[in-house]
């Protein structure tokens, strides 16, 4: 089976304020904001939606496509995908622009707050996603507009399954779009903020969504994870990590998870928990690829946190 990942390649400057936002903005002055944080901690990290998830497969055995635009200055993270042997052949370089960069900062609670300059990304929609290159299984991430548009319109056309996620780009999108995007995925998955804002704009509840797709699967942080599907609700345990470090690429490690589950053929309660343990490991490192597990050592983990093996 082959899976087949659209969305973003970027590089992600990280930076760790040392304190809780909530404690530097007032709510009563949202109007006129005005805040400045000192990060003692900064690092640029490989990153973006496509690669995270990417590299988070290949620590389970599982390889993959990257379907994504790049630019100029993405010599430095093709060395690194290649030294870990890391699908190149549908990433395209778009001269004279800059590969996408997010420039994060998080506080004490895990809370971000990210500008994103997204560059190269903003050529997507040239590409296509394949008919004949025996992709079996995809995802739809945050990209361009016209690129998330477009290549969930290519899977639907091709008859190929896929996962509908969002993230940091839903706020594009409007009530008719995503139900589009919805009826066309097999699979929807957000966070809780994102989950509010899909049923605020869908004007469609959690229950309502599960039924238009396979499944409806909700984040929640340190709550774990709830999963819609037909009449159930699965709610999804948290895996307790051995320290907070970096929350930042956690739900891409979740989603490699799922996308790994599927493929398999598991049922959601394992899907979900390994999901979950996968999202446990990332978050106990900094970076959203600096972590490295074999696959039995994932599968020793989950073993302990859950008392059985996938």
């Amino acid at each position: 089976m082959t899976v087949m990942i659209c969305g973003s390649m970027a590089y992600d400057t990280v930076m760790v304020f040392d304190g809780k936002f909530k404690d530097h903005i007032l709510a009563d002055r949202i109007h006129m904001l005005s805040v400045s944080f000192l990060v003692p901690e900064m690092r640029r990290n490989f990153g973006g939606v496509a690669g995270n998830i990417a590299y988070n497969l290949k620590l389970l055995g599982l390889d993959s496509e990257i379907l994504a635009t790049v630019g100029d200055d993405f010599d430095p993270y093709e060395q690194w995908l290649r030294r870990h042997r890391l699908g190149l052949r549908h990433i395209l370089r778009v001269p004279a622009t800059y590969t996408a960069q997010a420039f994060i900062t998080t506080d004490l609670d895990d809370n971000q707050i990210t500008a994103f300059h997204p560059g190269a990304m903003q050529h997507s929609a040239t590409l296509s996603v394949p008919a004949d290159a025996g992709v079996t299984l995809g995802l739809v991430g945050p990209d361009s507009r016209d690129g998330m548009i477009s290549h969930a319109r290519q899977f639907a056309g091709h008859g190929i399954p896929f996962i509908f996620d969002p993230g940091q780009g839903l706020p594009m999108f409007g009530g008719e779009d995503l139900l589009t995007f919805i009826d066309q995925a097999a699979w929807v998955i957000v966070n809780d903020y994102e989950g509010g804002l899909l049923q605020e704009r869908t004007g469609l509840t959690p229950e309502q969504i599960a039924a238009r797709c396979r499944a409806y699967v909700v984040t929640r942080g340190g709550q774990g994870s709830r999963v819609y599907v037909g009449s159930q609700t699965i709610d999804i345990p948290p895996v307790t990590p051995s320290a907070v470090v970096d929350p930042t690429g956690c739900g891409d490690a979740y989603r490699a998870g799922v996308l790994f589950g599927l493929t398999r053929g598991f049922d959601w309660p394992t899907t979900g928990r390994l999901a979950s343990l996968m999202g446990s490991l990332k978050i106990s490192h900094h970076g959203t690829q600096s972590h490295h597990y074999s696959v039995e050592q994932i599968a020793d983990h989950f073993h302990a946190a859950f008392g059985y093996r996938f």
